[in-house]
């Protein structure tokens, strides 16, 4: 089975984000980048597929050329080939991403299995995946925490999603997209024999289709941050009414 990897450059988890002084984008120069751990789960997911089946497992991605840096990544992982569909904008929209990723899909040999993080670790808009699957007109599932290719008989897989209620299993016929979950697997470190291919591998570029998406960036604004504060309760004896009355809150006493 033949499976592709949607990725996006994104800043590394746990860095301090700064914006530009006019708040319109992320400060960075100071930042390192990184593929979102929903996708990181995505390649090594499709490396296993491309193992067990005798397949192929590529990534692509949209952007400029220092997205490279996360293809190579994902070669060093295990995955056999990259593509990067070229644009100028360094984080173009949901929009303007899927109808690169669907053009470059229409180029490249036919894939089994298309499949996209759940959502960007940054902008975390959670639509790429499934405006590509409607724009190809192929059976989607988001949320998918299992596949299982067993029993398929070669023609559908079946996808797994976790509810409040319980846990739904999708059967859909190939090929298919899905959007997946960090814990979907354990991904791999990369070894150094993978990091030393990766670096070597050739890249595919195709042209990017020169659209802009419809969403216009206003201004970026941090959260506001979360302050502990400490309330006296009383001293001494004098406290113990209000003690027994935030235990009650929390259903300890009655």
């Amino acid at each position: 089975m033949d499976v592709v990897v949607c990725v996006k450059r994104v800043p590394a988890v746990g860095a301090e984000i700064l914006l530009t002084a006019d708040a319109t984008a992320i400060d960075t120069r100071h930042l390192g980048f990184t593929i979102g751990p929903h996708e990181e789960c995505a390649v090594e997911e499709a490396v296993r597929i491309a193992e067990r089946t005798g397949g192929s497992a590529g990534v692509l991605t949209v952007g400029p050329p220092e997205t490279e840096e996360q293809l190579r990544y994902a070669l060093s992982m295990g995955a056999d080939h990259a593509v990067r569909v070229d644009t100028p904008e360094t984080d173009p929209d949901p929009e303007a991403t899927a109808a690169a990723v669907t053009g470059a899909l229409g180029e490249l040999p036919p894939y089994d299995l298309v499949l996209f993080g759940e959502a960007s670790a940054d902008a975390g808009h959670a639509q790429v995946g499934f405006r590509v699957a409607c724009a190809l007109r192929r059976p989607v599932v988001g949320g998918v925490k299992g596949i299982d290719l067993d029993g398929a008989g070669g023609g559908t897989v079946t996808l797994r999603r976790a509810t409040p209620d319980g846990v739904e299993l999708h059967e859909a016929p190939l090929p298919a997209v899905a959007a997946v979950l960090e814990g979907l697997n354990l991904p791999r470190y990369p070894t150094i024999k993978g990091r030393l291919r990766a670096k070597k591998a050739p890249i595919r570029v195709l042209d990017g289709p020169g659209a802009t998406g419809g969403l216009r960036t206003l201004r970026l604004r941090h959260r506001p941050e979360a302050r502990a504060q400490t309330v006296v309760l009383g001293r001494g004896a004098a406290a113990a009414p209000a003690v027994v009355d935030v235990l009650a809150e929390l259903g300890m006493v009655r």
